[in-house]
């Protein structure tokens, strides 16, 4: 027997009408999908195709670093609908920025939460610099680097020219690790010593060093600098 398309299905079961109805907290990420494929193809319905695209990258994440090409490979997608998956992505990161402004970020959950919504889709490492008040509410966020899958660069001289041309009280350094890994390289060790050593000459605040990867059972989603005592 041939499986139901969406018009097929009752209303109150379609993607569209259930975020209606109950709003969108209510759909599983295939049905947010469907919603903007729209249609589905020969025997397939958009849920269905929505589905195999979550299974070909294997998790939302790694279908939020893929570029339009990628995701237009997908049978059923094509550019247009690709475009407009990757418009939601972008979306979601941009409201994410926004939240930034003032928030707190005293301690090391806070900063994760504040980040990884930025981070946790990349698929390179990049390094962004939180500037902060006497506070340690958010001011700024600075792109320092942009780097390839497995390292960044990030220089002591970058990290504190941002910091003092906008006299901030201290500062923040996060970068992500694609791996999903947030354990320290020797490089990043490095890299904070660096710019550790070189705040302390400023007499500048360098509060925390964070590394974002992705959690599972076997390790943690961010490895805090502050909180294994570096800074101590």
């Amino acid at each position: 027997m041939p499986k139901p398309l969406i018009n097929d299905l009752p209303e109150e079961d379609r993607p569209r009408e259930k975020l209606t109805k109950w709003g969108p907290q209510a759909l599983s990420n295939a049905e947010l999908i469907a919603i903007f494929l729209r249609v589905g193809v020969t025997g397939k319905s958009a849920i269905e195709v929505a589905q195999e695209l979550l299974d070909t990258h294997g998790s939302l994440r790694s279908l939020g670093r893929a570029n339009v090409k990628e995701i237009a490979k997908q049978h059923g997608v094509g550019p247009a609908k690709a475009a407009q998956i990757s418009a939601a992505f972008e979306l979601g990161l941009r409201s994410a920025k926004e939240e930034m402004n003032k928030a707190s970020v005293a301690s090391p959950k806070e900063i994760y939460t504040l980040m990884s919504p930025i981070l946790s889709h990349q698929s390179c490492e990049k390094v962004f610099l939180l500037l902060v008040d006497t506070r340690l509410k958010h001011e700024r966020t600075i792109e320092l680097s942009h780097g390839s899958v497995t390292e960044s660069i990030c220089h002591p001289r970058d990290v504190l020219h941002h910091a003092l041309l906008h006299q901030s009280y201290g500062f923040i350094l996060i970068h992500n690790h694609p791996s999903g890994d947030a354990s320290p390289s020797e490089a990043d060790k490095r890299m904070t010593q660096a710019i550790r050593e070189a705040a302390e000459l400023m007499q500048l605040r360098f509060i925390d060093h964070l590394i974002i990867g992705s959690p599972n059972n076997h390790r943690d989603a961010y490895y805090s600098f502050r909180e294994h005592g570096f800074f101590n």
